[in-house]
Order: structure tokens, then sequence, then C-alpha cells
């Protein structure tokens, strides 16, 4: 009978223990909910994650205004490379060590800050790295 007793009581508390975790958690949901902040419906950003510092500090040394050029003209080139890119890394090769696909979307509107970056990532292998990724790219004068 005592045995019993201290059975029920930790099934007791272990309910007890177990309903105030799980109202814990839904306070703690609700207030991480309350504070997101909606900018805009259709608002979205896009960016270019290298994970390579050395093309951070390169490409804020290409990246002034002089050198700019039109979105058309970036993604046009983009589309190129990221087609060219992709057809590398679903065929790797030993002098192609980039494993990562590209997902860009040619009907997507980017934005000329994310193409920019983007096309300057291309130029950085082509001409930092000396990964050729397409013949005849463009020509472009870089510092």
């Amino acid at each position: 009978m005592k045995k019993t007793k201290y059975i029920l009581l930790w099934i007791f508390v272990g309910g007890a223990v177990f309903l105030y975790a799980c109202s814990g958690a839904k306070q703690v949901a609700e207030s991480q909910n309350s504070s997101v902040e909606v900018t805009g419906k259709d608002s979205v950003e896009y960016d270019v994650e290298t994970f390579n510092a050395s093309f951070d500090i390169w490409y804020q040394r290409q990246n002034t205004p002089a050198s700019y050029r039109s979105q058309a003209y970036y993604e046009n080139w983009n589309r190129q490379y990221v087609s060219a890119w992709n057809a590398k890394c679903a065929s790797p090769s030993p002098n192609w060590n980039f494993e990562p696909v590209v997902g860009y979307d040619p009907t997507e509107d980017y934005g000329f800050e994310m193409n920019h970056k983007l096309f300057y990532y291309f130029m950085y292998v082509e001409n930092v790295l000396k990964k050729k990724i397409i013949p005849g790219g463009p020509h472009v004068v870089l510092k």
C-alpha cells in the first residue's frame, strides 16, 4: 500500500511538471510571435552568401558605382554563369572543387545588388582563383 502511494505521488508530480513545462513553452512561443515585424506583404530580400572572407574583401574594392552596368547586363551573364557552374557541379572533375549548386531562377527579379554581387563572385572565381567557368566571358576591368 505504501509503494502504491509513492507511485501515485510520482505520477502526480510528473504530470504536474509536464503540464507546467508545456504551458511555459506555449507562453514563450506566443511572446516570440508577437515580436515579429512584417515590413511588407511582397517584401523579399536576396543576398549572395559565399562563406569566403577573401571574396568579401575583394568585392568591397571592386564595388564602385563607376563600374556599374545595368541590371539586365548582370542578369544575362548570371544566367550563363549559373548554367555553366551548375553543370560543372553536376559532373565534378579534379580541377573543379566547388560543390554548392547555385539556386538562381532566371524568371525571378533578384534586384540590382544581388545580381551585381553574384556576377562579381563569378569574376572573382575566374580572375582571382583562376577557375574558368565559361570561355569567352565578359571583359571587366578589375582592381
